[in-house]
């Protein structure tokens, strides 16, 4: 009896002692989730590096174009730039100071209003070189792209999807179908103008989403296959797309046709060698070089400012990149996590497929660099997304970086 009472005490005591310790961390952690929101600084990192790439684009971009008007007269392209800067950053101070609640409010009308202005386009848009892609009177200049808001909106809306849970842990089948079609409806839109670049990029964004929520990525595998059976029906289908991934897949051999856009990429990038041959003195901008002041402004940089004017920019967007998911590991609430994750993923994720098109690792997509090179809507829809994601980061911040436990393989979303 003895032996049994002291078995009895011995089996107790364990669990008493772990009774009296954690009510000593939980008011430590409770106090520290329940803290109230602080207003920040703007982070120097997404603030700086933006502000880098912006100023170097719009150098650029004046360099690119200069020498196709005439002396002493400013290029139109590099005005137009200018305008969409102004704009942009007033966008992105307005956006930076919106209540996070407002933004969740206004997602789904956000979304809705996207996809009207993507059939509009498709209606009475502006077709040039065989693609309905923009909005608006071109005789006065007002036009717009809705596809670059379009990003926007849809990861605007799935992350207010995503930002309940339905269940225990990873994303329940409903909010998965619902993004399903957040991404989809958008999506299909953009193949029709054809845009099949930027709607690829949509659903990767809406994606990689779902991965950050805690989707089990086995759920992915099935719809991945179907998607990438019907990129490769596409191509099948449209000549201007089989021509782009003949060009990928044999530049050289098609040097003088399908490939004479890689191969003028690569020529810039030898001869701009380490440092380059300066800014201005470029040649392949000079009629060699087609897109060369939009979607291969890294191809003249190359030229002009060498391997370290690339890793300039590679850098620029990799600081960016650091900095967004430091500010999505800290935030307070599920929904301004996701967004901070997808704002940072809507500018790096272009950033790197454009940089993989440009040096030959990927067909070209016809995907602008971000902050860099020429086109107001795509400078607008970007310095949206920094804004928001500053605003973020100055009001939903914790003073310490969020602790994540264990690693989960099913994304990062608390």
């Amino acid at each position: 009896m003895k032996g049994a009472a002291k078995a009895a005490i011995s089996t107790r005591e364990p669990r008493a002692a772990v009774k009296t310790r954690e009510p000593r961390r939980k008011p430590e952690r409770a106090a520290r989730e329940a803290a109230p929101p602080r207003d920040a600084a703007l982070d120097g990192g997404v603030l700086s590096a933006a502000l880098l790439l912006v100023a170097l684009g719009t150098v650029m971009i004046y360099s690119t174009t200069a020498p196709k008007v005439d002396p002493g007269t400013l290029p139109p392209y590099f005005l137009k730039q200018l305008e969409a800067i102004v704009a942009g950053t007033l966008l992105a101070a307005l956006a930076a100071a919106v209540p996070l609640r407002v933004w969740h409010a206004v997602a789904l009308p956000v979304w809705v209003g996207t996809v009207v202005a993507l059939l509009a386009t498709l209606a009475v848009g502006i077709e040039t070189n065989g693609a309905k892609r923009w909005l608006g009177v071109e005789s006065i200049g007002l036009v717009i792209q809705p596809g670059e808001f379009a990003k926007f909106a849809a990861v605007l809306a799935v992350s207010a999807v995503l930002s309940r849970r339905d269940v225990r842990t990873g994303v329940s089948l409903r909010r998965i179908a619902a993004v399903g079609a957040l991404g989809a409806v958008p999506a299909g839109l953009l193949v029709l103008q054809p845009d099949l670049g930027n709607a690829v990029l949509l659903l990767g964004l809406a994606a990689l989403l779902l991965f950050v929520a805690g989707m089990n990525l086995r759920l992915l595998v099935a719809p991945a296959a179907l998607g990438a059976v019907a990129i490769g029906a596409y191509i099948a289908a449209h000549p201007y797309a089989l021509n782009r991934v003949i060009g990928f897949l044999s530049p050289w051999k098609t040097a003088h046709s399908q490939g004479y856009q890689l191969v003028q990429s690569f020529v810039a990038f030898g001869r701009g060698g380490l440092f380059g041959v300066g800014v201005g003195g470029g040649l392949q901008k000079l009629h060699y070089l087609p897109e060369a002041h939009t979607d291969f402004i890294l191809a003249v940089i190359a030229e002009e400012l060498g391997l370290a004017g690339v890793l300039f920019v590679l850098g620029a967007f990799a600081a960016l990149l650091y900095a967004g998911v430091r500010i999505a590991l800290r935030t307070r609430q599920r929904f301004a996590m996701l967004l901070a994750f997808g704002m940072t993923a809507l500018v790096a994720v272009p950033a790197v497929l454009n940089g993989a098109v440009v040096m030959g690792l990927v067909p070209t997509k016809g995907l602008t660099l971000p902050l860099l090179s020429y086109g107001r809507s795509s400078i607008l829809a970007s310095c949206l997304a920094i804004g928001v994601l500053l605003g973020i980061g100055r009001r939903d911040a914790r003073e310490m970086p969020a602790p994540i436990g264990k690693a989960s393989p099913r994304g990062v979303a608390p």
